[in-house]
């Protein structure tokens, strides 16, 4: 595993963070949304609309805003993210434990999450379907379909090459549980038995 100085790591994330974004962009997005331009949403706005697609935590965002010198409480996040969700600027994933995960992509798309890790990632488009949903109960209409199919990594035994139990190497990357994955890893296991 590599090892990045604190430093190092919070002038990475500022500079992500500030690259991808202006002001601009950020304002325009929250007007189109309704929502007034505040200080704290524009930070917020830069912050997580600054890079890729992504999904985030307001852990997650409390932590680069201190890293690019933001002053935001976690308080500020927490209500702004759901600000922003409630207005469409991002989706609420919920995976059934304390966490809240927020996309920045809002259209129709799955999860997987990584239990062991605490990760949402999407699950590849077209991939997974979802049949026969039953008719909402009188007076309530169908708004939206999440799936989150919650994972864990695979650990190749040393005796048979079989994929049994979590795996510790594992990254949790899109291979992961896959073919494709299950190679990597009699890889992985060829090398670390010579």
């Amino acid at each position: 595993m590599l090892l990045v100085p604190e430093e190092t790591r919070k002038r990475l994330i500022a500079e992500r963070a500030a690259e991808f974004v202006t002001s601009d962009e950020v304002q325009q997005r929250l007007r189109q949304a309704g929502l007034r331009p505040t200080r704290q949403r524009m930070a917020i706005g830069r912050l997580l609309f600054g890079s890729s697609h992504r999904h985030v935590t307001v852990d997650d965002l409390f932590q680069e805003a201190q890293a690019a010198d933001e002053r935001l409480s976690l308080a500020t996040i927490y209500n702004t993210l759901h600000h922003f969700s409630e207005a469409g600027l991002v989706r609420r994933i919920c995976t059934g434990g304390e966490r809240v995960y927020f996309d920045t992509d809002t259209g129709d798309h799955h999860h997987f999450y990584v239990e062991a890790e605490s990760r949402v990632f999407d699950v590849p488009e077209g991939k997974a379907t979802v049949d026969h949903i039953p008719a909402p109960p009188p007076g309530y209409e169908i708004t939206k379909v999440d799936v989150v199919i919650h994972i864990r990594a695979l650990e190749m035994s040393a005796t048979d090459g079989e994929m049994q139990g979590p795996c510790n190497r594992c990254q949790g990357c899109d291979r992961s549980g896959t073919s494709e994955c299950a190679a990597a890893s009699r890889e992985i296991l060829a090398g670390a038995t010579k």
